[in-house]
């Protein structure tokens, strides 16, 4: 029973872990200070695979130049796309025009981007840790997964950690207690010291 709620408490800590790491990503995401993009398509491939995440960070646009990699919002899709700049021309009000290609693509984006202000630029890649993401998200691993960490709590909570002092105390109390061959001894001792006084 010990190693079983040891085993348990491992595993809640690391779960712990887990937990505040994604609040913390959370967090951060609310605040507008990161962006963590699941790679969903392979026209970035081998550089960015399939399930990649990607944690994406402000920059200023004006910083931007040819060969960065960034995630723009489409006019065709409504979502973020993250290719290579091919080209970037200031339009002078501020804004730029921006031209994108996938590395594993045959052409450019049909569309231009015009950006302004911070954009989007993946900072940090976590191969395959988007489809792991994805996964864990599912109602079909969610839901056991929580279960699991219910029945993990319930055995750390049916086996406190007093019920493991007490059980180790008694095995010290057990190594402690005399023994017939000690009781024997004592005795043979006794009668020899009654012997010698007679």
């Amino acid at each position: 029973m010990l190693l079983l709620r040891r085993s348990a408490l491992v595993i809640l800590w690391v779960l712990a872990g887990l937990g505040v790491a994604s609040g913390a990503v959370w967090a951060a995401t609310a605040a507008g200070m990161i962006k963590p993009l699941i790679v969903i398509s392979g026209s970035m491939e081998p550089g960015i695979m399939t399930g990649d995440l990607l944690i994406a960070t402000k920059v200023d646009a004006a910083s931007l130049v040819a060969g960065d990699v960034v995630s723009l919002d489409s006019e065709l899709t409504n979502n973020l796309v993250t290719h290579r700049i091919v080209r970037i021309t200031p339009v002078g009000d501020g804004s730029f025009t921006v031209t994108m290609k996938g590395d594993n693509n045959a052409f450019e984006d049909a569309l231009d981007y015009t950006i302004t202000g911070d954009v989007w630029k993946p900072s940090m890649q976590l191969a395959g840790a988007g489809t792991l993401v994805s996964r864990l998200s599912t109602p079909a691993v969610a839901i056991p997964l929580m279960i699991g960490l219910v029945a993990l709590l319930g055995i750390t909570l049916l086996f406190p950690a007093g019920t493991a002092r007490d059980e180790d105390e008694d095995e010290e109390n057990d190594d402690d207690a005399p023994t017939d061959d000690d009781s024997a001894e004592d005795s043979a001792a006794s009668a020899t010291k009654e012997l010698a006084h007679a």
